[in-house]
């Protein structure tokens, strides 16, 4: 039996069954959106309960020992309710398309962490690729008119041909996780001509914001950099933030933009991919410098390869902000990623709202006042 849980407040969810579901339906449509405690599901939950009015949304999440809900704490509509869904179970999979019949199935649900497809290549392939071929199936089987999005991403181009990276640009992922996400996209490319089904896969650069998880690099910069402002108001020790290649660049948007190049690309007419991107590049060292100065401390950079460090200048002496740490390197690096988004944008009308200044004072002024607030007690 598929267990759904009702969103009137996601504190307090009740738990319904598949036949509540049906009744809850009442012949209407309905968009089933995996991963929606991530970033990018979190977001999509959002948007269309903002732009859309036709649909009952279903969010899927893991079954897990406690609850991860932080990102969709604040959902409060009546359209929209939890189901527990796992990539990794085909059955649930092919019940949630036989029962709901879904208008559309967004997935953002993976093994996202690019760092961590080293340690884990089999529960990457698995979760981002073998899941796939299971959705895919059940569609075909089920609701063949369902329209479906898989979140694709800039690591499947990896060693990069040329820039910036088009439609048309080969793949050569870098990653067990790139590798994972190409072999989607070929799954999804071959069902789609196989049995003309609406199947697609954009390729969203990186893509960032108030919702990222703690572990991906741009969020451990903002959090650090609000983290150490506050001890440096307040007189208090602190660890510098340890970082790997300062020096690699990525094409870094708002998270809040793509999700509305996603929807875009599926109220499209015909099944057609596209790139998402900002169109500037940027390293790794820029964002930290861009954060630390948001919050008014202009750092100096000192020394050279492993050893280049960030400084600040104080009343009592200079203070290390940020070191390198081998251990953050990865065994094969993506030194550059640039998306060319100009098909989106005239094909669409879809462009980002914001640019790479905008996106780091949001992240690192959210950051701090968080600190702020939990600092009071509140």
């Amino acid at each position: 039996m598929l267990n759904l849980y009702h969103s009137k407040k996601i504190d307090t969810v009740d738990i319904l069954n598949i036949n509540k579901a049906k009744e809850v339906l009442n012949n209407r449509k309905c968009i089933v959106i995996t991963g929606v405690t991530g970033q990018d599901g979190s977001h999509m939950i959002d948007y269309l309960l903002k732009n859309t009015t036709d649909y009952i949304i279903f969010g899927g999440v893991r079954r897990l020992s406690i609850y991860n809900h932080k990102n969709i704490k604040h959902v409060n509509d009546n359209r929209f309710y939890l189901i527990n869904f796992d990539l990794t179970d085909s059955h649930t999979i092919n019940s949630i398309f036989q029962n709901l019949n879904p208008s559309y199935f967004i997935n953002f649900a993976a093994q996202s962490y690019v760092g961590s497809s080293w340690d884990f290549p089999e529960q990457t392939w698995t979760t981002n690729s073998t899941s796939i071929i299971h959705i895919l199936e059940s569609l075909r089987n089920h609701c063949p008119s369902c329209k479906l999005y898989q979140a694709g991403s800039s690591e499947e181009f990896g060693n990069v041909s040329y820039s910036p990276q088009d439609e048309k640009h080969p793949l050569k992922p870098r990653s067990p996780y790139g590798a994972s996400k190409v072999a989607s996209r070929v799954l999804i490319k071959t069902w789609r001509e196989s049995y003309n089904l609406f199947a697609i896969q954009g390729w969203l650069f990186n893509h960032e914001g108030t919702r990222r998880g703690e572990e991906f690099v741009t969020r451990k910069i903002t959090k650090n950099a609000a983290h150490i402002k506050f001890c440096l108001e307040n007189n208090i020790n602190f660890n510098p933030l340890s970082v790997g290649n300062i020096y690699a660049k990525r094409d870094w948007s708002d998270a809040e933009d793509f999700v509305d190049g996603v929807w875009k690309m599926l109220i499209n007419d015909t099944p057609e991919e596209y790139v998402l991107s900002s169109g500037e590049t940027h390293t790794v060292k820029e964002f930290i410098t861009t954060a630390f100065k948001e919050l008014n401390i202009d750092g100096v950079w000192e020394g050279k390869d492993l050893e280049e460090k960030f400084y600040t200048n104080v009343k009592d002496g200079k203070k290390l902000l940020v070191q390198i740490d081998e251990k953050f390197y990865r065994p094969a690096e993506v030194e550059l990623l640039l998306g060319d988004s100009s098909l989106a944008r005239q094909n669409l009308g879809w462009e980002p709202q914001s640019n790479f200044s905008d996106l780091i004072k949001k992240m690192v002024n959210h950051d701090y006042k968080d600190i702020i607030t939990k600092s009071r007690g509140k």
